[in-house]
């Protein structure tokens, strides 16, 4: 996957929180960026538009992120989630990674970590 290609889903239902980690990808050269701020909106733009990378909140208001976690993940074994919560319990990162996570980021997040995520689909 090239940088032109690849499309980042922020799944979060925090505006500012998604404006916030918008802001780093776009910083980073991330070329295409959806946003969901629930988890209907986020299953339906994963769907039709298939991101490569996705940062999936644990805590939405309409379904938990770590079952949207397992949709995805039945949809398309090959994209990469990265779960963000402001609750670093040992039991939400184990079930997040159990489930196929590839990555726990815990909020407040900073640009470095997540520059460390993405960079390697950048190249």
């Amino acid at each position: 996957m090239t940088k032109s290609t690849l499309r980042v889903l922020i799944v979060d239902d925090v505006a500012a929180v998604r404006s916030y980690l918008k802001q780093i990808l776009v910083s980073l050269g991330v070329p295409d960026i959806l946003e969901a701020a629930d988890g209907a909106e986020a299953a339906s733009l994963y769907d039709r538009l298939q991101p490569q990378l996705v940062f999936l909140d644990i805590q939405l208001p309409d379904i938990n992120g770590k079952e949207l976690l397992r949709q995805f993940k039945s949809i398309n074994k090959s994209s990469h989630i990265v779960m963000v919560s402001a609750f670093s319990s040992v039991e939400n990162l184990r079930d997040s990674i159990a489930a196929g996570a590839n990555a726990f980021v815990v909020k407040p997040f900073s640009v470095k970590r997540i520059s460390h995520l993405v960079q390697p689909y950048l190249n």
